[in-house]
């Protein structure tokens, strides 16, 4: 596996990984929604100019063109900001790509409140209530730039149609090369036995990781889960950490409604029914400024997670 240190920001690691991927295999193919700048995919359209498209500022068409391309053999990846790939485009992804059994692989960048100055209009809350409704979806959130080059390395040859939720700029090494990164299994990275913090992505793993000392300063010890496989999900680590603990608190950069929250407690209410609760954006649309100032707007704060995981223990 290839060692994503030599990348500098997460829209090269994504593409790197693409990129890679097409040299080993000709069917895969990359249509851009005229934002190749924005991501990086001019790095593959120098690599492999016949098989690049730039469908311009027309998502619905890229993936309607993108679903063609995939009954005749190829394997397309395409991208757009987070909003785009899913809202703008979400009947020809239901209709052109899962009705009708081809295989898409989708690229939405800046999830939540990462899309920072572009603002509430582009900041998808609900891609994943949104996804997770396509029969036989796969959705990823990696925390960091190994995973994020391993797991779409992995989407590509699980067969399946994929949605990659990464953010484009900053970056982050939690992650080593010779690590396990399995799509379909969470990372457990701290096994405490008071409660379990499950979160996705780069930004709530931050959180959770740093909450989790916060709490043993307090003499509670928290399991901590990246969950970077949303669907499907690790069924058998959500059931042993919450059966470990009793409480969980879910951490996730989206919406409570269809997201991840709500299917691990949908789940659990089957199987192990615990005390829970969850960090998201609520009932609220999005709104401008840094990544620190909507952090701290919305809660996603390792200071908010862990007054809410002690809550839970007290």
């Amino acid at each position: 596996m290839k060692d994503a240190h030599v990348y500098s920001h997460y829209r090269d690691t994504v593409i790197g990984a693409v990129v890679d991927l097409a040299a080993e295999h000709e069917d895969v193919v990359f249509l851009d929604a005229d934002l190749s700048s924005c991501i990086g995919s001019t790095a593959f359209q120098k690599a492999y100019p016949e098989r690049f498209f730039n469908c311009g500022i027309a998502e619905a068409n890229m993936t309607g063109i993108a679903a063609g391309l995939s009954a005749m053999g190829f394997v397309p990846f395409i991208h757009s900001f987070g909003c785009f790939a899913s809202r703008r485009a979400y009947d020809q992804l239901f209709i052109s790509v899962g009705y009708t059994h081809q295989r898409v692989i989708v690229i939405g960048s800046d999830p939540g409140i990462t899309a920072q100055y572009n603002g509430g209009t582009h900041m998808p809350f609900e891609d994943i209530a949104l996804m997770r409704q396509i029969p036989g979806m796969v959705v990823v959130e990696p925390s960091d730039a190994q995973s994020l080059y391993s797991l779409t390395q992995q989407v590509y040859h699980s067969g399946s149609s994929a949605y990659i939720r990464t953010p484009r700029k900053g970056i982050n090494f939690r992650y080593g090369a010779g690590d396990e990164i399995v799509l379909g299994k969470g990372i457990e990275l701290a096994d405490g036995k008071d409660v379990a913090l499950i979160a996705t992505g780069s930004l709530m793993v931050d959180a959770a990781l740093k909450a989790k000392d916060m709490l043993k300063e307090k003499g509670i010890e928290a399991t901590v889960v990246d969950l970077h496989t949303i669907r499907p999900l690790d069924t058998d680590l959500v059931e042993r950490v919450a059966k470990r603990c009793g409480r969980v608190l879910v951490m996730e950069n989206g919406r409570y409604a269809g997201g991840v929250g709500e299917m691990i407690a949908m789940h659990l209410a089957k199987t192990n029914p615990v005390k829970m609760d969850f960090m998201n954006v609520g009932e609220r649309y999005g709104e401008v400024g840094n990544l620190q100032y909507l952090a701290g707007a919305f809660g996603f704060t390792a200071e908010n997670a862990a007054e809410k995981a002690e809550r839970l223990v007290r």
